[in-house]
């Protein structure tokens, strides 16, 4: 399948059905979704797979309601003229909003989605003078979430309102499939088995060793295996340079500059 940016995508099974299929399904029953999973495991891909007129909010701990609603802009004319957000566009629309890293946004702001996804399905802009928004049929909400990351709090608010919660994972075996090397693989294996058990708290997903194959084909797999070390965490590189070292059989280290080239006489 295609994303809307061009590039493959390659579905998944998810409840015995390819989850593009699964989760437009919800999208027909009104069953919101939470996709959960460490960064880079493909919870964006999926929901652009599925649906292809979804807009995206990003997510941080500095998104306001205005990132949502909209707010006041200046024209060239130096006029003010309110221009509506992705929430409002996608109720008016009928089409899907992707919220990415939902659990990075304050509570407080979010809070003002919740109104479209319940059986009121509109919404109050207050700052538009308190026009009322009514969410045309097809509007539905999928949000991400990334467990563990620096801020992001699953609130019983925000669990609640997504009936549907599903973990991603990277495919490991589809990274192969893409010409990464069985090296690279084997150890992101490895390292996501420590991790499931608590000894470390990253592994490689599926975006650092597609990034890892770029390297090796830019440089070499040796540049490539000290990269890995070198974007692990600083807590857990040096259970990472030690698996790395024992799957590649030789120590690697994180890239950085050397001695200054001189020119030859």
């Amino acid at each position: 399948m295609k994303r809307p940016n061009g590039m493959d995508y390659h579905p998944r099974l998810l409840s015995g059905m390819p989850d593009v299929t699964a989760l437009q399904r919800l999208r027909d029953a009104g069953v919101a979704a939470l996709l959960y999973g460490p960064p880079g495991t493909g919870k964006t891909s999926v929901v652009e797979a599925a649906f292809n007129d979804c807009l995206t909010v990003q997510g941080d701990g500095d998104t306001v309601v205005a990132d949502l609603v909209g707010d006041y802009t200046k024209t060239p004319d130096g006029d003010f003229v309110f221009v509506h957000g992705p929430l409002v566009r996608a109720m008016r629309a009928g089409v899907p909003l992707f919220i990415d890293d939902a659990t990075l946004i304050p509570p407080t702001v979010l809070a003002v989605v919740y109104p479209a996804m319940d059986g009121r399905r509109e919404i109050v802009v207050k700052a538009n003078g308190g026009e009322v928004v009514k969410a045309a049929p097809g509007f539905y909400v999928v949000a991400g979430h990334n467990p563990g990351v620096h801020g992001a709090i699953l609130t019983d608010a925000l669990s609640s309102r997504f009936s549907v919660h599903i973990q991603v994972s990277s495919d490991y075996a589809l990274a192969e499939q893409f010409g990464v090397d069985k090296k690279a693989v084997r150890v992101a294996r490895n390292l996501a088995t420590r991790q499931e058990k608590g000894e470390i708290g990253w592994a490689p997903q599926l975006r650092e060793l597609l990034a890892f194959k770029k390297l090796a084909d830019a440089w070499d797999l040796d540049a490539a295996a000290g990269n890995l070390v070198g974007i692990a965490p600083e807590e857990d590189r040096v259970t990472v340079a030690a698996v790395v070292r024992d799957v590649f059989g030789k120590t690697v280290t994180p890239l950085a500059l050397g001695a200054r080239i001189t020119a030859k006489p």
